[in-house]
């Protein structure tokens, strides 16, 4: 019975501490209403960086090519593909003055390594801001480069897009998918706002050549394979210079994984890199991770003793509804509030699934760019 009061008590503190992330932290981003910004159109560069992506780039690079924009360059990085990428390239290249493209073969000391072909790309780029995204991810508007772009300003020159992923009926692997892209959205945001920009996602993302320079590109972490988009965010971002695009049109939509051992690998990829955060950042989302983690573990042991369950059941309520309230608003800007309706259930699932992850990356090494 000791033993069961010192987990009551606990419990008790995760969940007080859950509660103050959601009200004080994520918080932030349900009554936060996007700014009116200038409409200076700027000259911008579109990187795409494809390697064996001949099927999506035929399928989504018109929604690219068609943006309503009026200057704008697309730059194509072929990364030593050996499918017919390159040849898509040169027929699109072929009927759009706009399109360059860069033809990177492996190098013995950057073999595979993503950020190796980006860097190439940026440097053939002529413009001085930067849109990125993937070849399997389409804008869901035409009004996508304006969207993000209208965010530069003399101060900022980092913005934090939203990449989500298409919906897929009566899957409930694509919720699960969805539901963490939502989650990861809606933390990196709310972090961004409260000045502690820690991560942004490729598939929507833009930044200024002269920040990429200046912070000497991905040298510093060039050994880690994955991180072109967050591990770089970590390292330049900061109050000042980060802004936030969750205007709907200005989202990019990707082709999610079908299988869940193909969704499995990408995570084991994206999870990998938070090791090389800075401190600060992995205390908090670890702070963030294990009251998660701690509250539903405490609160199953003791619903299953009856031990002071009528607190504790008052308690999870409490904290269960305070999650629908300030997560519903952004979910509704993100256009997934479908998903609330099996919140308890896809965060509990999420929980386990980043646990397992965290283990078998602790065993063995992801698999890294394609």
């Amino acid at each position: 019975m000791i033993l069961l009061d010192y987990v009551f008590y606990a419990f008790i503190v995760v969940a007080v501490i859950q509660a103050i992330f959601y009200l004080f932290f994520f918080g932030r981003l349900s009554f936060l209403k996007q700014k009116k910004t200038s409409q200076k159109d700027r000259d911008v560069s579109v990187i795409i960086c494809a390697k064996n992506e001949a099927e999506n780039l035929q399928a989504f690079l018109p929604a690219v090519i068609n943006q309503n924009y009026p200057n704008f360059e697309i730059v194509l990085i072929n990364d030593a593909s050996t499918d017919n990428t390159l040849e898509v390239m040169e027929q699109f290249a072929s009927q759009h003055e706009n399109i360059k493209i860069v033809n990177v073969r492996n190098n013995e000391t950057f073999w595979g390594n993503k950020k190796y072909a980006l860097t190439l790309g940026i440097k053939a780029s002529k413009n001085e801001f930067l849109l990125f995204t993937d070849a399997d991810c389409k804008p869901i508007s035409k009004y996508w480069i304006r969207n993000m772009t209208t965010h530069f300003s003399n101060e900022k020159h980092l913005i934090l897009g939203y990449g989500g992923y298409s919906k897929i009926k009566n899957s409930l692997l694509n919720k699960l998918i969805r539901f963490e892209t939502l989650i990861t959205a809606i933390h990196y945001f709310s972090f961004a706002k409260l000045g502690i920009p820690y991560m942004g996602v490729g598939r929507n993302l833009a930044y200024t050549k002269t920040t990429f320079f200046k912070a000497n590109g991905f040298i510093n972490h060039i050994k880690v394979h994955s991180g072109d988009d967050d591990l770089f965010v970590n390292q330049v971002a900061n109050r000042k210079n980060t802004a936030i695009c969750f205007s709907k049109n200005g989202f990019t939509e990707s082709i999610p994984k079908t299988t869940f051992k193909d969704w499995f690998k990408q995570k084991r990829r994206h999870i990998s890199t938070a090791k090389h955060y800075k401190l600060k950042h992995k205390i908090l989302l670890t702070l963030i991770f294990s009251s998660q983690l701690l509250f539903w573990f405490f609160a199953i042991t003791l619903f299953t003793t009856a031990h002071n369950w009528e607190i504790v059941l008052a308690l999870s309520l409490f904290r269960i509804i305070i999650q629908y309230i300030i997560l519903r608003k952004p979910s509704k800007k993100l256009k997934e509030n479908d998903l609330l309706v099996f919140l308890p259930f896809l965060e509990v699932f999420l929980i386990l699934i980043q646990l397992t992850i965290f283990i078998n990356n602790l065993v063995s090494k992801p698999n890294y760019w394609k």
